[in-house]
């Protein structure tokens, strides 16, 4: 059994949000499958998708600042700059950290860890709403 469905997330500032609630109160139909696999795909260029700690927020603080730190705005190499200071650092993060992510299902429920949580990285200042598309292959209940 294959499902697909696209999410509109809220916009967020930049950093790196946990989005996991989100995610399973936006796809009800999770329930149906015994066992599968849920992809998410973010479809854009400057934010990206991850799986790290869901307890303590210092984490994602952390995770901001080391990359901050590493792909800094205003680099004097940067050609990209037409879209602001923050735009092409955040193309760089996005594909470092990646814009899908596979996660496995059992009994109707994201098969995650008990300290993982799902996380949006907002690479822009501002960078608006976001979609994900979620495809989920598996086994289901019926």
């Amino acid at each position: 059994m294959w499902f697909q469905k696209e999410l509109q997330l809220k916009p967020r500032p930049r950093g790196f949000h946990l989005i996991t609630d989100e995610i399973i109160l936006g796809i009800n139909e999770l329930k149906n499958f015994k066992v599968g696999l849920a992809n998410l795909f973010i479809k854009h260029t400057s934010a990206s998708l991850t799986i790290n700690e869901n307890a303590s927020p210092d984490v994602r603080v952390d995770l901001e600042s080391y990359f901050n730190k590493y792909v800094p705005e205003n680099a004097s190499f940067y050609e990209h700059t037409t879209e602001g200071p923050d735009d092409m650092p955040a193309h760089i993060k996005a594909s470092l950290m990646g814009a899908s992510l596979n996660i496995p299902i059992k009994d109707g429920r994201l098969n995650l860890g008990t300290w993982q949580g799902v996380y949006l990285c907002e690479h822009r200042n501002h960078g608006g709403s976001r979609k994900i598309v979620v495809t989920i292959s598996g086994e289901t209940y019926e």
